[in-house]
């Protein structure tokens, strides 16, 4: 059983930052590609950024590139994702998620292991 374990959420104002942390275990580490996702409310769950295990190659939804940035430390069987400038836009629950395959995939049905979620809350 693999176990996906988010933190770092809060509340900031625009333009600051955050930084979410997520550790898996259960079985290798550095064998999952790793993905974060957001829910707003009334919202459908978004794809925001993926990991591959395989090479280290990163994607991310054109919404956030140039302000955020995910990257692993296998070390610490962590993922992070540094989210900079932030936007009251970027207001949501943020998910990570693990899948065993190398490929980076946008579709939430695509991982098949989540965190419990933790809230990013941006202030005008």
């Amino acid at each position: 059983q693999v176990q996906v374990v988010e933190s770092g959420g809060g509340s900031v104002q625009t333009g600051g930052s955050l930084r979410l942390s997520c550790t898996a275990s259960g079985r290798t580490f550095s064998t999952y590609t790793m993905g974060w996702f957001r829910q707003a409310p009334g919202k459908e769950r978004e794809f925001v950024a993926g990991i591959s295990w395989r090479d280290g190659s990163t994607t991310y939804v054109d919404s956030v590139k140039g302000r955020f940035t995910i990257f692993r430390d296998n070390a610490k069987n962590t993922v992070y994702l540094q989210m900079n400038s932030l936007k009251p836009e970027d207001t949501a629950v943020y998910y990570c998620a693990a899948r065993s395959h190398y490929s980076i995939t946008v579709s939430p049905g695509g991982y098949a292991y989540w965190g419990q979620g933790t809230q990013v809350t941006v202030s005008p």
